[in-house]
């Protein structure tokens, strides 16, 4: 596969060859053989799960001192990948070489071993912990848990200008702040090649921006960034090498400074991408949802986590709810579909107004939520009338069960009528049933 990667400077070769176990790269030693800038080499790497092939005959290789990124579609195989490099999967073929030697990674201990840190799209932080308290657990041995620790993650977060306060809670921290921390943790670590999955998927633009920086002072100090992302943009702006997966392969490699977005999302999909068609609106004037000052607290601080909102969507109409994850969008569409009981304000959902919704409300209204991960609740209603609306999760996580002495049966249905409520919640949260007849649970 031809290669398009620019060129890497002598002095950051040294700095990254330079780390020794448990401290970031920041002295100087190594040599100018061949091959000496090349930190991490895949080689045929395949891996297999029942019924479906994650990873086929992935040939990848990284310089080092270089943000490296892999893009590809839900589903590429991008994650599996990254998890093999990690030690947190094992391929079922294929090689993988750190510095120049053949690694066998069978956890991510190994890999830490190796050099290698990942920073997951969800954050592996313990909330009631401090900072400094999360990045030495499970590494005690390094510098200890006490002043030691401390002047040594306040020498790293200066270094690279992650501004770490290591003395504050993790759950008073924003998730800018906390991504900073999960990356000094593999800083602390002594990571050479830092795997970023999805670092911007809840960013805002300036935390973005913010984090660029941040990777450009790795890489200055010779770390190597491999960057999990599908945005586009964002991958043009910060990467110096491109790798492309589709359908578990890689299918280019590609220079940022060569391609365009557009091309890189062909790439991705294997043809050509469709000419956008400007269609008649669907919007009506009729109004199908209003909510009119809804305000819900968090159940455990008593705080608003959504205050006043009041919005209309009408008919036909698609509205999007920008934010950044956390910010009380999830709560939003809870209370509106009655699955978290509202403190204030109303409903109008087709003419019909409910006061502060409570669950079940959305039952009676046709309404269905789905939910952000296959893992997260779901809720869906057949109304009255006979028409469905519903949501689902695939694959769907079981459903948790009272004890048999203890579970309800389901009560007999009558003849001609649909159950008014199904939910694919546990049993212990469904909303309450609008009446004992009308219920079952899945």
């Amino acid at each position: 596969m031809p290669s398009h990667h620019p060129p890497v400077s002598q002095e950051r070769v040294i700095k990254a060859a330079s780390a020794p176990q448990g401290e970031p790269p920041t002295g100087e030693s190594g040599s100018g053989s061949a091959g000496a800038d090349i930190a991490v080499e895949l080689r045929g790497i395949t891996k297999r799960f029942p019924g479906v092939v994650a990873n086929h005959d992935i040939d990848i290789t990284v310089r080092r001192g270089t943000v490296h990124a892999l893009v590809g579609e839900n589903g590429a195989g991008k994650s599996t990948l990254m998890k093999i490099l990690y030690g947190m999967q094992r391929p079922d073929e294929g090689t993988i070489t750190l510095d120049g030697t053949r690694a066998d990674l069978h956890s991510p201990g190994d890999a830490i071993a190796r050099g290698v840190g990942m920073v997951h799209q969800h954050f592996m932080l313990a909330d009631n912990f401090t900072v400094l308290e999360n990045i030495v657990l499970g590494a005690e041995k390094l510098h200890g848990i006490g002043g030691k620790a401390r002047r040594k993650i306040q020498e790293i977060s200066d270094a690279y200008g992650l501004g770490v306060r290591p003395d504050v809670l993790v759950e008073d921290l924003g998730v800018a702040d906390r991504q900073r921390v999960e990356i000094l943790k593999v800083l602390y670590r002594g990571a050479r090649t830092l795997i970023l999955d999805e670092p911007t998927a809840v960013l805002v633009p300036q935390e973005v921006d913010a984090l660029f920086d941040n990777l450009r002072e790795l890489k200055a100090e010779g770390l190597t960034v491999l960057f999990i992302s599908h945005k586009l943009g964002e991958v043009l702006s910060v990467a110096d090498a491109i790798t492309v997966i589709r359908r578990g392969t890689t299918v280019a490699s590609v220079d940022p400074a060569e391609t365009t977005a557009r091309h890189l999302a062909e790439l991705m999909v294997g043809s050509a991408l469709p000419t956008p068609e400007t269609r008649e609106s669907t919007v009506t004037d009729k109004p199908m949802l209003a909510v009119e000052g809804l305000t819900v607290h968090d159940p455990q601080t008593g705080r608003p986590v959504c205050d006043d909102i009041t919005f209309t969507i009408h008919a036909g109409e698609v509205m999007g709810i920008a934010g950044v994850e956390g910010n009380g969008q999830a709560e939003l569409v809870e209370a509106v579909m009655g699955m978290r009981e509202a403190a204030e304000g109303a409903l109008r959902l087709d003419g019909r107004t409910s006061r502060a919704p409570r669950p079940g409300s959305a039952a009676r209204a046709a309404s269905a939520t789905s939910p952000r991960t296959a893992t997260a609740t779901a809720c869906s209603w057949r109304p009255r009338s006979g028409r469905t609306a519903s949501s689902a999760t695939s694959p769907r996580p079981p459903t948790p069960r009272a004890p048999s002495s203890t579970r309800a049966r389901p009560a007999a249905t009558p003849s001609g009528s649909s159950p008014s409520t199904t939910c694919a919640r546990p049993a212990s949260t469904c909303p309450p049933p609008r009446s004992p007849a009308a219920t079952s649970r899945s």
